[in-house]
């Protein structure tokens, strides 16, 4: 897969990260009034979900949805999964603050209305509320022939925690230990160019390593991390992430200091055949997909036992250094 100079194999499939980061500087920039009165903002804009003070307790919300992995699902005719991603990728935010999610309104806008879609779809949704423990309370479906073309899935998600239980990154130092959860595969994002390399050099339908379908692994639903509450509350931990879009540039939102991954998670081999197949680099798999982590925790060194024994097949995977940024051993992820 050849690529512009200068230019990525993710911008190339139509995802550019940097413009994105810059577009939403933008669009923060333009945010700056804020609520007269009681029940306020709490922090600034830019952490995994928003906070608001509800008295001793902090209110949050986050906002996500399923992407162009809905178009896998199209073209798989399989839209009994992408319900599960949806609530993953918004309670997901919520348990990296150690909030706990109890509510959830979804949305979806589409140009023309399928009952069967809106079927599976809603059997999803009804199996990702059920790992998260979440009440879907509403949504919305807006047709909108002319607008959009196909459907597109999003929600948001309410939680609530007393604020003093609130965990952002603030006591993130250096000599901390980065503990890594497994993902279930590409989880729902970097599909743009995954898609890409899948439909240019296998097919959708092709076996992938004589098991699955290529297609029907992009459809593995995103893991639901719901254990991080319970491993907060019998563990010091000072920070989460959730690895997402970005990949491990994800950790930049933690902390001022530095992430380096010495011994990363080995990548699912649906990582390396991307990596191999699209020609891309290191850097780029790791700022783009989860590669094998989709969930991390940050922690003093005398809470890495705990942390083990409860998370089952957690594994240590770096530290917390002085010098800003994530490295991937000596190399650095922008």
């Amino acid at each position: 897969m050849s690529k512009t100079a200068g230019k990525s194999a993710y911008a190339e499939a139509g995802v550019d990260i940097d413009l994105e980061v810059t577009a939403i500087k933008a669009l923060i920039g333009n945010l700056g009034y804020r609520r007269k009165g009681s029940t306020k903002m709490m922090g600034s804009v830019g952490h995994f979900a928003g906070l608001i003070d509800f008295g001793e307790m902090a209110l949050a919300l986050t906002t996500d949805g399923v992407g162009t992995k809905m178009l896998v699902a199209d073209q798989q005719k399989d839209w009994s999964t992408v319900g599960i991603d949806c609530i993953a990728m918004n309670v997901n935010d919520l348990y990296v603050m150690n909030v706990e999610p109890i509510a959830f309104v979804d949305y979806i806008a589409t140009d023309k209305l399928s009952i069967e879609k809106m079927a599976q779809i809603g059997i999803g949704l009804n199996a990702g509320a059920k790992q998260a423990n979440i009440d879907i309370v509403g949504g919305e479906t807006a047709s909108l022939k002319g607008l959009v073309n196909g459907l597109d899935l999003a929600g948001t998600c309410l939680g609530i925690q007393k604020k003093d239980k609130i965990i952002a990154g603030e006591k993130i130092r250096p000599g901390d230990v980065i503990i890594g959860v497994a993902s279930t595969g590409v989880h729902s994002n970097g599909l743009s160019l995954a898609r890409r390399v899948v439909e240019k050099y296998a097919g959708y339908d092709k076996k992938f390593r004589g098991r699955k379908t290529f297609g029907e692994e992009l459809l593995t639903p995103t893991r639901i991390y719901s254990e991080s509450l319970k491993v907060a509350a019998s563990c010091t931990v000072h920070g989460m992430c959730h690895v997402t879009g970005g990949g491990l540039l994800n950790f930049n939102r933690l902390s001022r200091y530095g992430f380096r991954f010495d011994t990363p998670i080995t990548p699912p081999e649906i990582f390396t055949w991307i990596q191999k197949a699209g020609d891309i680099s290191s850097v780029e798999m790791y700022r783009t997909f989860n590669m094998g982590m989709g969930y991390a925790y940050v922690v003093p060194k005398g809470s890495i036992d705990c942390v083990l024994k409860m998370v089952k097949g957690a594994q240590i995977v770096g530290k917390v250094v002085k010098e800003p940024g994530a490295w991937l051993g000596k190399m650095e992820i922008t």
